[in-house]
């Protein structure tokens, strides 16, 4: 078991607020498909179980039908709010953010939430070519309302790519702190320049299926890794804690999940080493020959293929 008194460093966002480094996310498995009024226990277990070792991040959304179990796993944990960083997001009920908001805060339990994000570019009727600039435009000063209401701290988006940063930023007041992205080794987001754009507007990344090479049957052939285990070798940790230190030491917060405590443990041990420069390098350079995306990729390879 890892130590638990392992300190997850945070990081500064464009409004002054703080994000940790590391977050555990209640969606991909977790994801209910159909009836969401149930609570599913282990969910809840699994939740308080990350907040005992020491995770602060806290991801949920409202498409993903768990945010009632986040609230109960931050309820029966007894731990103050404030020393969380509780993340949902809006979707499919954009049409009414603040409304939307509320409901999540009910779901949650607490009075705000630490981030907000817009989940996706693709909104309730709208085609593969996603939102208007207008729709996006319309949603982002909601998205400022329920910021200046208290209801959330930061407010951000979620799989957005520079074209509908871009219509956010024509009108913002308030610009986001973060988009919330796949992103792994490969699928890096070069052609694009999305984390390009992130840096020059100071948006910071926040990266969900960071171990999609190691968790997914079709992404294990090829170098890349060979040359992971052997760094986890060299570290003394396992694949998934250097493709999570990876992200890391690129500033790139990732969220991960498990439903087991040793797993959960063992990634705080991420924050225990550094890559050096060339070794981030090299997992770039071999990442870069394969592409794969796990999530959207047929809305999104329609319109990005970095």
């Amino acid at each position: 078991m890892a130590n638990l008194n392992v300190h997850i460093p945070s990081l500064k966002l464009g409004d002054g607020n703080q994000i940790p480094m590391l977050g555990y996310g209640t969606g991909t498995s977790w994801y209910k498909r159909g009836d969401d009024s149930k609570i599913d226990r282990a969910l809840v277990e699994a939740a308080k179980t990350a907040i005992k070792l020491g995770y602060t991040y806290l991801d949920g959304a409202e498409v993903y039908g768990t945010e009632s179990e986040l609230g109960l796993a931050i309820e029966e944990s007894k731990v103050p709010q404030s020393d969380l960083f509780i993340v949902t997001k809006v979707l499919p009920n954009i049409a009414d953010i603040p409304a939307a908001l509320q409901a999540s805060l009910q779901k949650l339990k607490v009075d705000y939430v630490d981030l907000y994000l817009i989940h996706s570019q693709w909104f309730p009727g709208t085609d593969i070519a996603g939102a208007s600039d207008a729709d996006i435009q319309k949603a982002w000063a909601a998205m400022e309302q329920v910021k200046e209401l208290g209801l959330a701290k930061s407010i951000g988006v979620s799989n957005f790519l520079p074209k509908q940063l871009d219509a956010v930023m024509a009108t913002a007041k308030v610009k986001p702190v973060l988009n919330q992205i796949e992103f792994h080794p490969y699928l890096q987001h070069m052609s694009s320049g999305l984390l390009e754009w992130h840096k020059k507007h100071g948006v910071a990344t926040a990266a969900y299926g960071p171990l999609t090479p190691i968790v997914r049957g079709d992404t294990k052939d090829g170098e890349l890794p060979a040359y992971l285990k052997s760094l986890a070798s060299k570290y003394a940790v396992s694949e998934g804690e250097i493709l999570l230190r990876w992200c890391i030491d690129q500033d790139i917060v990732p969220v991960t999940t498990s439903s087991k405590e040793q797993r959960l443990s063992n990634y705080l041990r991420a924050m225990t080493f550094k890559l050096t420069p060339a070794e981030v390098q090299e997992i770039k350079s071999l990442g870069d020959k394969k592409h794969f995306r796990a999530f959207w990729p047929t809305k999104f390879d329609a319109n990005d293929r970095s």
